[in-house]
């Protein structure tokens, strides 16, 4: 749980099941769901040395936003060498920082600002995660 950077409103993630998870990507991202996914299976692949595919768990947040994690409770050696950043993440971490950078890259590509909007409902809940410090230095 975190709050929204703005409103001081507490904001929920909640892992999605059965129907919920076949319907949310085709719900958020329409003809692009596949490609969203790869980017986000792709993003895991170029920045934690150490992920080698697996189940991932998708997360609703009630503040409208997205986001998906490895099923795992391994740490993640994540490197960004845009930004000189490397440490060691959770899995649910490691799954936000991923998510954030396959949101931004098809916000960018699509010029949607439904997909910027879910990056940014993203960016305001991890705000508020026990990993924060280490998430926003991930992607800034």
């Amino acid at each position: 749980m975190s709050k929204d950077l703005f409103d001081n409103v507490e904001i929920v993630a909640r892992a999605l099941q059965g129907q919920e998870r076949l319907s949310v990507l085709p719900e958020l991202f329409g003809r692009h769901m596949m490609r969203f996914e790869a980017l986000v299976y792709g993003w895991a692949g170029r920045l934690a040395a150490n992920y080698d595919d697996g189940y991932w768990e998708m997360y609703r947040l009630s503040n409208g936003g997205f986001y998906m994690a490895p099923s795992s409770n391994d740490t993640y050696r994540v490197t960004v060498d845009g930004n000189l950043f490397s440490g060691e993440l959770t899995a649910d971490a490691m799954g936000i920082v991923v998510t954030l950078f396959a949101l931004n890259q098809l916000a960018w590509d699509l010029q949607s600002a439904d997909v910027s909007e879910l990056y940014h409902h993203l960016r305001d809940y991890a705000a508020g995660h026990s990993e924060a410090v280490m998430i926003y230095r991930a992607i800034d």
